[in-house]
């Protein structure tokens, strides 16, 4: 899943984004409102981590300005800021979670996935979708036939992102935006073409389903 991490502390940014891709999330950072305007109007995200004290602007009416436009996806407040009455504000204004600094990388790490967990429709740990399960802790799946695999990280966040979206077809560019970030170098034409068949292996040549001219879609059921 690919997530944007809007933070000035670059020492903290640097540190977190490295947290982030080792867990199995792909990372777009910035430290400025209007860095992260522009990546929210063209970008597909997940969920957002958002500084609410950045050096152009207030993040938390940048944050109200996304609600009110109608952009629903999580967003984790990630500030200094640490009195009840700015932790109010925050959630009234849009924010789905509160963590303050400094904070423990375990426990941010479980409030992402439970934000997730909650944006995606499931309560467990466990994603369970068309007989494969997906344990987000272990970075584990398993099909049918009842055998674990353990996943690459590349592998974990292409299935996630198709379990979390399930009988939603896919383009290959929407796919291979959630695979690398607008960091690193362009990806292989084909990379999702291999990866889309790693996973088939592993759980079945029908559990990823191919629609000509359109892209690929994971059945529900």
């Amino acid at each position: 899943m690919r997530l944007l991490l809007v933070e000035d502390d670059d020492l903290l940014a640097d540190s977190l984004a490295e947290a982030l891709e080792d867990a199995g999330y792909r990372v777009d950072a910035t430290a400025l409102v209007r860095e992260a305007e522009k990546l929210m109007a063209r970008e597909d995200y997940s969920l957002v981590i958002l500084d609410l004290g950045l050096p152009d602007g207030s993040g938390l009416e940048m944050l109200e300005r996304w609600r009110r436009g109608g952009r629903r996806l999580p967003v984790l407040a990630l500030t200094a800021r640490d009195s009840w009455e700015d932790k109010v504000a925050g959630l009234r204004r849009g924010a789905d979670d509160y963590l303050t600094k400094p904070y423990h990388e375990a426990e941010l790490l479980a409030r992402l996935h439970a934000l997730l967990r909650r944006s995606s429709g499931a309560v467990e740990a466990e994603l369970r979708v068309n007989g494969i399960t997906l344990d987000e802790v272990a970075k584990r799946a398993c099909g049918v036939d009842g055998s674990w695999h353990t996943l690459t990280a590349t592998e974990y966040c292409l299935l996630r992102y198709l379990m979390c979206h399930p009988d939603r077809v896919h383009s290959k560019d929407n796919l291979l935006n959630q695979l690398y970030t607008l960091n690193q170098d362009a990806a292989a034409p084909n990379l999702v073409e291999v990866y889309i068949g790693r996973l088939r292996r592993l759980f079945g040549k029908n559990c990823i389903q191919t629609r000509r001219g359109q892209g690929y879609v994971l059945p529900s059921h």
